[in-house]
């Protein structure tokens, strides 16, 4: 079987904050090096690792290095890794949204790329007139375009809005005719990012089965990013699994890559019983927190295995560093580690917080679980009201504790499975104590 793409060591290096080398008498000796001496550049011998969560010393970060492997013809590949790893870095540089800092990337045949809601769309033409236009990117005539026309308005169930333009349309509307321009307009490689998750289930089922027709039954290339590792599943047959810009994993079963992903994650989070200190600044949400709370320690009050129908209970002590506010709530999301999908969300009433203690904590208990056995991770955040009706963050914490179910009880009438959506616990209570 040929070989559809090949990525030759290739790395992507980016500044952080600023564009160029910042100067105008380094941009020249830059381009003096590179283009007159013919040397190598001396700004790719800096640079860190792409770590999100570490600060790090340097102004540059390789977001993908040396990424090095080979894609056959008709393959189905699975990439995926935890958000800042460089899936979609690697399909933009594969689709030429820009390029490699270093390496080579060939690959055989045209390129179908779907990598965000509306990319290659142009807001004021209509749905039609952008069909049109991928088509002509793409290097189909007219006549071509033509004959594929009423099976992509088909498909996308956007028929009556087709005459409508673009900016119009809702992001489901758009990723819909995205993929289906992109599936139906013959590319030799197929490039789908996360954005399938935007579309509703049965969007997300047609456009499953969709890349498996374009791969089983006509022998084209797919790759394909996601964080549902059920459709990861599914729909590929190898994989490769990025961490910090890097290639950390790679195999031609697609469940050998997936559970290699899953036991670090699973591993990674453990099934600790506390956390606190300099070890809970690793799952802190920086960039949305006000800073004027803090979340100190978290601790789980209940074994780590639990049965469908019992209890989980957490305590999350905090500090008030702001004098000015009185008013908190906590909200608590409960995540699928197989998935990523939120199952499970409680807010708790908003407290008034009396003057001349800063210090408290709370006790949530998230009781009746109801969830289908399996891993799952929780989620902290602290706020000024519910998360459902605000997006004011004092301060959040991901991932920070996890507990497992360990078996069902068929006597209930059904369990919550993740790909359902959220579940609001049934009688969860959350007190703040100290008050």
């Amino acid at each position: 079987m040929s070989t559809a793409i090949e990525f030759n060591h290739v790395s992507k290096q980016y500044r952080l904050g600023l564009v160029s080398t910042r100067t105008l008498s380094h941009d020249i000796q830059r381009w003096w090096q590179t283009s007159i001496l013919g040397h190598e550049d001396p700004y790719l011998k800096i640079g860190e690792t792409n770590d999100r969560a570490t600060k790090g010393n340097s102004e540059y970060v390789w977001a993908l290095k040396d990424i090095d492997f080979k894609v056959e013809q008709g393959d189905v590949v699975g990439i995926i890794g935890k958000n800042g790893a460089g899936k979609s870095t690697l399909l933009k540089l594969l689709s030429r949204v820009t390029g490699p800092t270093t390496g080579t990337i060939r690959a055989r045949g045209r390129i179908g790329s779907l990598l965000e809601v509306g990319t290659g769309f142009h807001g004021e033409m209509t749905g039609r007139e952008n069909i049109f236009m991928n088509g002509a990117i793409l290097g189909m005539t007219k006549q071509e375009i033509q004959s594929k026309l009423d099976e992509i308005i088909d498909f996308s169930g956007c028929e009556r809005y087709i005459d409508t333009p673009v900016k119009r349309y809702s992001s489901g509307m758009t990723v819909r005719l995205g993929f289906a321009v992109a599936a139906f307009l013959d590319p030799e490689i197929l490039v789908v990012d996360e954005v399938l998750a935007v579309g509703d289930a049965e969007f997300q089922k047609k456009a499953i089965g969709k890349m498996k027709d374009v791969s089983q039954g006509q022998g084209r290339t797919v790759l394909f990013v996601s964080h549902n590792m059920a459709s990861i599943r599914q729909l590929c047959t190898t994989g490769v699994l990025l961490e910090n810009g890097m290639v950390k994993f790679r195999d031609k079963s697609i469940d050998n890559v997936v559970d290699f992903y899953l036991n670090g994650n699973i591993k990674e989070v453990g099934d600790r019983e506390y956390i606190k200190g300099d070890d809970l600044d690793n799952f802190r949400l920086r960039d949305c927190s006000s800073h004027q709370m803090k979340i100190l320690e978290i601790e789980r009050l209940t074994p780590y295995q639990v049965d469908s129908t019992e209890s989980s209970k957490f305590r999350v002590r905090f500090l008030r560093t702001d004098s000015s506010v009185k008013k908190v709530c906590l909200n608590t999301l409960v995540e699928d580690i197989l998935t990523d999908n939120r199952v499970g969300l409680t807010c708790s009433e908003v407290y008034d917080l009396p003057d001349g203690k800063n210090e408290f904590e709370f006790v949530v208990s998230l009781n009746h679980l109801n969830l289908k056995m399996g891993d799952y991770k929780v989620d902290f955040w602290l706020s000024a009201e519910p998360m459902v009706n605000s997006w004011n963050l004092y301060d959040a914490v991901y991932d920070a504790l996890t507990f497992q179910v360990e078996t069902y009880n068929k006597k209930m009438f059904g369990y919550w499975d993740p790909s359902f959506g959220f579940n609001y616990f049934d009688g969860c209570e959350t007190k703040l104590l100290g008050v």
